[in-house]
């Protein structure tokens, strides 16, 4: 049996899925798994548990872009997204941050971590301050992450925040994150990012609808094998 691919999901609601089940096609493949409670097992969705109502999110439709176009692979998906979480949780010493740690650790004794993605800003794009040391803080965590994991040549991709954030007084700063997620390709090594242009909100100006999800799962998927250089064995 060939040895289960792993991709760690972090960041917060998008990544986790707020997107409608009912309004996109059921994802499930044969070779794509997920880790949960322990244990590797068949991965459906939703695949995260952060919080009382989850949905569709991008990691399915990332998974199955893979296992398609490697069909000997087995993909293991980690879910260890929280919705509204900042990035100070996410950081070394945060919650988020150490718990998505120990939970990696626990299912790489059966895998192997070849991508890390997240989808996170929304939360740090209501002040300044925040925005502007974003790209700091997220190196840190992504340095401290790798180390960790012992994964110095695991590539890192993430997405832009929703262009539905315009205008909105509470996440005024967006357009600062989505610069320094596309600038850090200059300084965080076998990194991408993904753009989210004409994808589209569920109605409530945050989160991505389902079919957008998917779609982002796929630009994902495509970003992650341009970064690794198009293998996963």
């Amino acid at each position: 049996m060939s040895k289960i691919n792993a991709f760690l999901l972090i960041g917060q609601s998008n990544m986790s899925g707020r997107g409608d089940i009912d309004k996109v096609p059921v994802l499930s493949h044969p070779n794509i798994l997920m880790f949960r409670e322990g244990k590797w097992i068949p991965a459906v969705e939703p695949l995260h548990t952060d919080k009382e109502w989850v949905g569709v999110g991008m990691g399915m439709a990332f998974a199955v872009e893979l296992a398609e176009k490697f069909p000997e692979s087995r993909i293991g998906l980690i879910p260890c997204a929280f919705g509204g979480s900042p990035l100070s949780r996410w950081v070394p010493g945060g919650d988020l941050y150490e718990s998505a740690i120990a939970i990696t650790k626990q299912a790489m004794e059966k895998s192997v971590l070849e991508g890390i993605l997240w989808h996170q800003g929304e939360s740090d794009s209501g002040n300044k301050d925040d925005a502007d040391t974003y790209g700091q803080r997220f190196t840190s965590m992504i340095t401290g992450m790798r180390k960790e994991l012992s994964a110095d040549d695991v590539p890192v991709i993430t997405g832009e925040l929703g262009e539905f954030l315009e205008g909105q007084e509470n996440i005024a700063f967006f357009k600062n994150v989505n610069d320094t997620l596309h600038n850090l390709k200059e300084t965080v090594p076998l990194y991408g990012c993904v753009s989210s242009a004409g994808l589209i909100d569920k109605g409530d100006k945050v989160h991505f609808d389902a079919m957008s999800l998917r779609e982002f799962g796929k630009r994902y998927a495509k970003e992650y094998m341009a970064v690794a250089g198009n293998e996963v064995e």
